[in-house]
């Protein structure tokens, strides 16, 4: 029977069905940070229970721990410090592998994990994080749980899992050359809404997807969890191959044949049948940036802001309003029209070294510099991305430019009581969320890719790079 890429993933996994709905899955990888692994570890220790496969349990700190030159495990976010402190105890006591705040490896789980190579394709991996659908971009099936559900899968190596509907979601075109992956997952969820993934498994499928590096697919797969799917997943193949040949956790030299033999058969069969599929054509896709407080409040760079008078029904038009009234807009006004506090290139969605190569390369052939007043950071995803983009100049670019370069981290991606934005400040930035309070109290933040990013700090005011 023809068979969707995430129907073989399950099915490779599933070790019983419990009913019609739900399976129990076997899981191969548990990945954990400090602000939710402490507390999936402390309820393993307190029911006397050990990690079950200790190889395939990683922990790193990157949500907590601050950013700036010379941390320590003192943060700037209440109780931080007892988080670290837990998290480091717990992952020693239950011997599983830990990235610390100066090891050279350390970074963003879901930067880590696959620069790392724990994540591979057709493989199942979790961690209490929504973001974990990033993985899917190598092949994987991976998703978020809560620390409830860690600690079980610390202790068994399985988890009771509803299954999703099967969803394609296809691109018809070519991607022009202002586009990148950030703009292409932002008009997925301004096309079919915050809920127009709602519990299904995603497949991102098309020549374009085809066409991007392992980094750009990191990214697309990464926002699925702002259409609340599952997770989503796009097929391996040469690209994913070559990227991980050579990882730290990759299968080596006597077993890498095999495994790529076995990674090769996860694809969707030509006559599989999908619960729902969506084809959008991106030819003449533009940048896109987010104006509301939801992503699926994006917009070409150039448009005109909706007018909730003439949203199709009650409900959006109250939403708009309420929008932008958090926001300070205006209905038909464009974005170029209102300045920046600061710019913020970062987070799981786009830390990664193509993403800092993409604006920095901006700013080497502009020549541009971050406009007055304008507070600009850019917070590198990992030890090896920071080190790998410092070799090439990198940091010494942005530095040159105006932008502060930081450790890597989470950093502002999210403000849990730590470091924030300035009240009421207006935020252009890499990050996945939108949310009112995101980074920080009022903080207006503005969703867009590196390069949308790296020109609007240099304009001063929202804008996009590239052909205009």
């Amino acid at each position: 029977m023809p068979e969707t890429l995430f129907d073989k993933l399950w099915r490779a996994h599933e070790i019983c069905q419990l009913s019609d709905q739900q399976s129990l899955i076997y899981v191969d990888r548990i990945v954990l940070h400090e602000r939710t692994g402490s507390i999936a570890l402390a309820s393993l220790a307190a029911r006397g229970r050990a990690v079950r496969q200790r190889r395939h349990a990683f922990c790193t700190m990157d949500h907590i721990i601050d950013t700036t030159p010379g941390r320590n495990d003192n943060t700037r976010m209440p109780g931080g410090r007892d988080f670290i402190i837990a998290t480091r105890t717990a992952a020693q006591e239950m011997d599983i592998t830990l990235f610390d705040i100066n090891d050279p490896d350390q970074g963003i789980v879901h930067v880590i994990s696959p620069e790392l190579g724990i994540a591979q394709p057709g493989a199942t991996l979790v961690c209490p994080d929504s973001h974990t659908c990033s993985l899917g971009g190598l092949g994987a099936l991976a998703w978020g749980v809560g620390s409830t559900e860690a600690t079980h899968a610390l202790a068994t190596s399985t988890l009771r899992v509803r299954r999703p509907g099967n969803h394609r979601i296809e691109f018809v075109g070519d991607l022009p050359a202002a586009a990148t992956a950030k703009d292409m997952i932002l008009f997925v969820i301004r096309e079919l809404s915050a809920a127009g993934g709602a519990g299904q498994a995603l497949e991102f499928a098309g020549a374009a997807v085809r066409q991007l590096s392992v980094e750009g697919r990191l990214t697309l797969c990464n926002m699925a969890t702002e259409l609340a799917a599952f997770t989503a997943v796009i097929a391996p193949d040469q690209t994913v191959f070559d990227y991980l040949k050579g990882r730290p956790y990759a299968p080596t030299a006597a077993y890498w044949q095999a495994a790529e033999t076995h990674w090769r058969t996860f694809f969707s069969d030509p006559t599989a049948r999908f619960d729902h599929e969506t084809t959008l054509s991106i030819s003449h896709l533009k940048p896109q940036l987010s104006w509301g407080t939801s992503p699926q409040h994006s917009m070409d760079w150039d448009a005109t802001i909706p007018d909730p008078e003439q949203a199709g029904d009650a409900v959006t038009r109250d939403a708009w309003r309420q929008a932008q009234r958090y926001m300070h807009l205006q209905p038909r006004s464009r974005l170029s029209d209102y300045r920046i506090d600061a710019a913020f290139i970062g987070s799981c969605t786009n830390s990664r070294l193509s993403d800092l190569r993409m604006a920095g390369d901006y700013l080497r052939r502009s020549g541009f510099r971050v406009a007055p007043g304008v507070k600009a950071l850019c917070v590198p995803g990992s030890g090896r991305v920071k080190r790998a983009a410092e070799a090439e100049g990198l940091d010494e670019v942005f530095r040159s430019a105006g932008f502060e370069w930081r450790e890597p981290g989470c950093s502002l991606c999210f403000y849990a009581g730590g470091e924030h934005f300035d009240e009421g400040a207006r935020v252009v930035s890499t990050t996945n969320r939108n949310f009112e309070g995101r980074q920080g109290l009022q903080v207006r933040t503005h969703l867009a890719s590196p390069l949308s990013v790296v020109a609007s700090a240099c304009a001063g005011y929202l804008t996009a790079a590239g052909p205009h």
